[in-house]
């Protein structure tokens, strides 16, 4: 799985999106935060829903009973990259409430009905993640 993300956000990067940029309806970005263990970078493609200028991105880890490792690093580490097609910003992500999860959740199924059966196969809360970029032009 690593290899496979790994060569993702070498094509993503190298084709500024044109390449790896969607799946199916659903665009793709990329994701940079900081380890919350390591202190290192680290970078995962993500499925996104643009929404009022922020990106709104969803931790399901395909429905598995924990979260992923990128959504506990932006716990402790609000602070993140995000790469959309060739546009690099500086950001800050926070767990979307669940006021706004509610009005958000069906228009991120509808770019991507996974989501309802990742939800249904785990018992924790799939989080939804807004990111909103500091700087437009970066």
């Amino acid at each position: 799985m690593r290899l496979f993300i790994a060569v993702n956000v070498w094509l993503y990067r190298l084709s500024d999106g044109r390449v790896m940029g969607r799946m199916g309806a659903a665009p793709i970005l990329l994701l940079t935060t900081t380890g919350r263990k390591s202190a290192r970078k680290r970078t995962v493609p993500l499925l996104y829903l643009e929404d009022h200028g922020a990106y709104v991105i969803v931790a399901s880890l395909a429905g598995a009973p924990k979260h992923p490792a990128w959504f506990l690093n932006l716990e402790m580490n609000s602070r993140v990259e995000v790469q959309v097609r060739g546009r690099r910003y500086s950001a800050n992500a926070r767990r979307a409430s669940p006021e706004e999860k509610v009005l958000l959740w069906p228009r991120l199924v509808s770019i991507y009905p996974a989501y309802e059966d990742y939800q249904a196969r785990t018992a924790r809360d799939i989080p939804v993640v807004i990111v909103t970029p500091e700087n437009q032009g970066q």
